[in-house]
């Protein structure tokens, strides 16, 4: 028996920057993604600029 590959997440109206909270209604390419325990989250492309050293540092979210 095989498993059955798993249901993609639903795709919402719109998306929302997991930092901030900024929606827009279509995410723009400088958004970048990230995985977490939360599971995958995208931040706006301020939120990535103001955290990147911690990002590509891979640093907790808690100390940004």
């Amino acid at each position: 028996m095989t498993d059955a590959p798993a249901d993609p997440p639903a795709l919402s109206p719109y998306e929302t920057c997991g930092a901030c909270g900024v929606t827009v209604d279509v995410r723009p390419a400088t958004w970048s993604m990230q995985v977490s325990e939360r599971g995958v989250q995208w931040l706006c492309d301020t939120c990535t600029r103001q955290n990147l050293r911690s990002i590509e540092g891979k640093l907790d979210e808690a100390w940004w």
